[in-house]
């Protein structure tokens, strides 16, 4: 559960361990997703700004089954069964029968472990290794926007206080589901016809026509042969520059 919220939220380690159930509570119990989380600039001390973002079909089923898990106690019964509550730590500690929050110290002790146990993680100079829990808000950075999401969307939903902060606001958040949607960030490889599907029904969402996209693509290399899966892929690139670029001139030209 730790990992796929940080990898697939963006929060750096420090807010994760201070959100509580409230946070994920109304899209978690409808069975919605992505997930939306909104973090207030309390939680984060001043480091950034009040902000939102979602956690996607991966961690939104590690959250329901974490949590139905504390609902129903340890199998050793060390860990007895949690009514879970609005004010619910999120990540509690699992060596207290009261649920405690999982401290910063003990989330970064539980990753380095799995990273460790999952051969990723060497050893370098010194104590440090090369992949750590900051490595995570890191992946959530760098493959969300090579998945073609803007990098003003990409640092809005990190909690950075960017010029353009308040224009994405109140794009509000349907909209920036959509577009954490349309993205199909994932741990877990996805196929490109399943993330090809996904995007057509986005850009109908937002007006335009996924046929007529592809077609104008096919039609500016008209003898142009390739195999069917680098078509796809092909495909795949064309429906995400027409959904970036129509977010694009949303930011820069809202309302037009």
């Amino acid at each position: 559960m730790i990992v796929s919220c940080l990898a697939l939220g963006g929060f750096g380690v420090d807010t994760l361990t201070r959100l509580k159930y409230r946070h994920v509570r109304e899209d978690q119990e409808r069975g919605v997703t992505p997930i939306h989380v909104h973090v207030e600039a309390e939680i984060t001390k001043g480091k950034y700004a009040d902000y939102d973002t979602f956690l996607g079909q991966e961690a939104a089923e590690y959250v329901r089954l974490y949590l139905d898990q504390r609902r129903h106690g340890s199998p050793s019964g060390k860990i007895p069964p949690e009514v879970i509550t609005d004010e619910s730590p999120l990540p509690r500690a699992d060596r207290y029968r009261a649920p405690i929050p999982l401290s910063t110290t003990q989330t970064r002790q539980v990753v380095s472990r799995l990273f460790r146990r999952a051969g990723v993680a060497k050893r370098k100079l010194g104590r440090r290794y090369d992949v750590c829990v900051h490595s995570l808000r890191k992946y959530f950075c760098t493959q969300f926007t090579a998945l073609g999401v803007p990098a003003e969307y990409v640092e809005y939903m990190m909690g950075h206080k960017i010029s353009r902060y308040y224009d994405i606001e109140m794009k509000g958040i349907e909209f920036l589901k959509c577009v954490y949607a349309a993205s199909g960030l994932s741990i877990r490889p996805k196929t490109r016809v399943s993330r090809m599907e996904m995007l057509k029904e986005v850009v109908r969402a937002w007006g335009m026509d996924p046929d007529r996209v592809l077609v104008k693509e096919a039609v500016a290399e008209p003898h142009r042969t390739v195999a069917s899966e680098q078509r796809e892929e092909e495909q795949v690139k064309a429906l995400a520059a027409a959904l970036k670029e129509m977010l694009r001139r949303e930011v820069l030209y809202p309302g037009t």
